[in-house]
């Protein structure tokens, strides 16, 4: 697959201060208790669950797959998460804890988090994590590439990238902090979904800013309006510093106005993060029992 010299001047240009007062009325919307407690298990089953430490050791990923498929067996009803999210050299370990469960494993490619390698590494990386079992690829552009106006060079690589993967879900990690402009979020997102990304999603977690309700709503419309083009559902990931149950419900709040129930479950959105699970069981307990249980009920991992 090849990019044309025109491919991506349909882009759109944002208006920044429409966005922020589109969030700005979606945020102040009240869920009812009611609805809460199906919001927050819905948050929940939408995690990511992430380890993406130079320190990681094999039992650090076991433990933490065993918290994927166990989050609070104290409370009945709670689902588990989505996938648990290693670098390429703890798959393995991942899968093989995993076995039995629905719970996908995602790993990390193409030099993450810089992306500063050359494709030939980027792709043997990608195939590498796919044979250890990963079922989920989170690749990063180039940002310099991208920064530099070398639109071509960026979509040839994630179709690269999308090749290796095979069978494999491929999100495609914009980081969105470093692109400077909401223009340049809904370029960068029109070029990943043209060359063939199933997710799009906002950053590695190792740049501030992370994720912002912005520059997600700037993505989820990218996705809107690509669907209407082409018929094709690409997924969405805000990742990145959301770490409380009242900001992932804001999260659901704009996914649902601006792509509809759809868009409303694991398979086309999650959220990448490793605090928030803890903070959204203590909400659900708290809507189940009528009480915060303290932090030091739940594992760290």
């Amino acid at each position: 697959m090849k990019a044309t010299k025109h491919a991506f001047m349909d882009s759109p240009s944002i208006d920044q201060v429409g966005v922020e007062e589109r969030i700005s009325r979606l945020t102040k919307r009240s869920i009812k208790k009611e609805s809460k407690l199906t919001a927050l298990k819905m948050a929940l089953s939408m995690v990511d669950l992430t380890t993406l430490d130079a320190k990681d050791t094999p039992g650090k990923v076991r433990q933490l797959c065993i918290k994927a498929m166990h989050p609070h067996d104290a409370v009945p009803g709670i689902p588990q998460v989505a996938a648990v999210c290693v670098y390429p050299t703890m798959v393995r370990v991942a899968k093989e804890t995993l076995k039995g469960s629905k719970i996908q494993v995602a790993a990390v490619s193409t030099a993450f988090p810089s992306g500063m390698s050359t494709r030939k590494v980027k792709i043997e990386e990608t195939r590498y994590a796919v044979n250890e079992g990963a079922d989920e690829i989170d690749m990063v552009i180039s940002r310099g590439h991208f920064l530099q106006g070398e639109y071509n060079y960026v979509f040839d690589e994630i179709a690269a990238v999308k090749e290796a993967c095979g069978a494999a879900h491929l999100k495609v990690i914009l980081e969105t902090g470093e692109l400077s402009t909401l223009d340049n979020v809904r370029l960068a997102s029109d070029i990943a979904m043209q060359a063939g990304a199933d997710f799009i999603k906002t950053s590695t977690g190792k740049i501030q800013p992370a994720a912002t309700l912005p520059v997600t709503l700037v993505m989820l419309e990218a996705i809107r309006d690509f669907y209407y083009e082409t018929g094709k559902k690409i997924g969405m990931k805000p990742a990145g510093g959301i770490a409380t149950a009242k900001l992932a419900i804001q999260y659901l709040v704009v996914l649902r106005e601006t792509l509809g129930e759809d868009w409303l479950n694991p398979k086309m959105f999650r959220f990448g993060a490793s605090t928030l699970a803890n903070d959204l069981l203590m909400q659900i307990v708290k809507e189940h029992s009528g009480v915060y249980q303290s932090i030091d009920y739940f594992s760290k991992d």
